[in-house]
């Protein structure tokens, strides 16, 4: 549980936690793993005198969050008659249960998270649709991500971005996209 130790104090974003778990159920010998937090510093946690909530709002246009950007234990992201990519893949957490709230009205939201992450997806959108992309392959350690879809006349699309794809969000969805044409029905 180290790992989702350093990955809650902030010395880890959740994609480098998501590469460095794969590493380690990857490891055929022990003296594998001993690398695995060696680079990593004793103590840098993340500040705490900010509002457990976090804000990220489109309002008629195209809003990008990414980044090393911390997600708060409730994180809210809006998009009214607008688009939003909202990537997670380099963001911290403060707590080992993230709940991230999408509420969407005539718009479009992208949730981008790391492969291996345990994240779960629900939620109600009414005359629209929410979607859930990739490969469910979550560790049986570390955070729980949970998206939780809202709205009307929208769309809610959660990208689980495997190690390795890289590339512009349009790039990004494509590769996705082509993995689950090939995963078995």
């Amino acid at each position: 549980m180290a790992l989702g130790d350093d990955l809650v104090a902030g010395r880890l974003s959740l994609e480098e936690f998501s590469d460095r778990i794969g590493t380690a159920y990857e490891a055929t010998f022990r003296g594998e793993l001993a690398g695995l937090r060696e680079d990593l510093p004793e103590h840098q946690s993340m500040p705490s005198r900010r509002s457990p909530l976090r804000l990220s709002a489109a309002l008629f246009g195209h809003l990008v969050r990414r980044g090393r950007l911390p997600l708060r234990r409730r994180t809210l992201a809006i998009s009214a008659f607008a688009d939003l990519d909202f990537d997670a893949r380099e963001a911290f957490i403060e707590s080992e249960h993230v709940v991230v709230h999408v509420w969407v009205l005539a718009g479009n939201a992208d949730v981008y998270v790391p492969e291996g992450v345990d994240v779960d997806v629900g939620g109600t959108i009414l005359f629209g649709r929410r979607r859930d992309w990739g490969r469910d392959a979550a560790a049986p350690i570390g955070p729980r991500l949970t998206v939780r879809a809202h709205g009307a006349f929208g769309t809610v699309d959660v990208w689980r971005v495997p190690r390795g794809v890289h590339g512009t969000y349009g790039e990004i969805t494509e590769q996705i996209e082509a993995q689950q044409r090939e995963l078995p029905a």
